[in-house]
């Protein structure tokens, strides 16, 4: 199972409306609850619009509180929509790879790789460290699953932001360049008076979100150390 955090895409299936509560079944990690607001802007006239029972659709977590996942629909922008649904494709077509090579024993190291992650990310993972992969099929499978995946081409999603950056000191400037220099595994591009946007690209949408997330921490960090202003946009 999947190891959830606030602000995953997630596909789920509607499973029943009570009042003006959703409640849906996320694809490998339980289930968990829409409320009215989190459904769409503005006055909501008939529910059904938007949410039947059955009905695939793609949530944000928003909050996780124990056992509960919080999520919401309409906080999902269309590009997230495409690239969680690009990435549905592309697990087919994995598991379309692992019936190639392992035949009669496929539903079992599908059931073994569900209990670690959905097949996505462990074979995407898989490639970068094939230690666990190995562990459920063996060597010589592993190895060809991964010729196969390696060779099939696939485009990088990216995720873009936008960050204020100020110093009132005589090196301003100067620092503001130093510490974007430091900056190599993201494109940033300037914007106006101290603002600026940062994007970074990955094979995922959670991958590039985490290297993100991740860069504008230390950015934060490295601002306040030396008295900056600094803040992220948010939507």
């Amino acid at each position: 199972m999947e190891t959830l955090e606030i602000g995953d895409i997630v596909m789920c299936t509607v499973e029943r409306i009570e009042g003006t509560m959703v409640f849906v079944k996320i694809e490998g990690n339980g289930q968990g609850k829409i409320v009215l607001s989190e459904i769409a802007p503005g006055r909501i006239r008939n529910l059904r619009e938007y949410v039947v029972p059955k009905k695939r659709i793609v949530c944000k977590v928003i909050r996780i509180s124990n056992n509960q996942i919080d999520l919401s629909l309409r906080r999902v922008t269309k590009k997230e929509q495409e690239e969680l649904i690009d990435q549905g494709n592309l697990e087919r077509s994995y598991k379309s790879v692992l019936k190639t090579i392992l035949k009669e024993n496929t539903e079992k190291a599908i059931e073994d790789i569900l209990k670690e992650d959905n097949i996505y990310n462990f074979l995407q993972e898989s490639k970068k460290n094939p230690k666990k992969l190995e562990d459920i099929v063996g060597k010589e499978n592993a190895k060809k699953i991964l010729q196969i995946l390696n060779s099939q081409k696939q485009k990088e999603v990216a995720i873009k932001k936008e960050f204020f950056l100020k110093s009132t000191k005589p090196d301003g400037l100067t620092l503001i360049k130093e510490i974007l220099g430091q900056i190599k595994e993201a494109e940033i591009n300037y914007l106006a008076a101290g603002k600026y946007s940062i994007k970074t690209k990955a094979e995922n949408l959670k991958i590039a979100d985490k290297k993100l997330k991740e860069i504008l921490e230390n950015l934060e960090n490295n601002a306040k150390r030396r008295a900056m202003e600094f803040s992220i946009k948010e939507k």
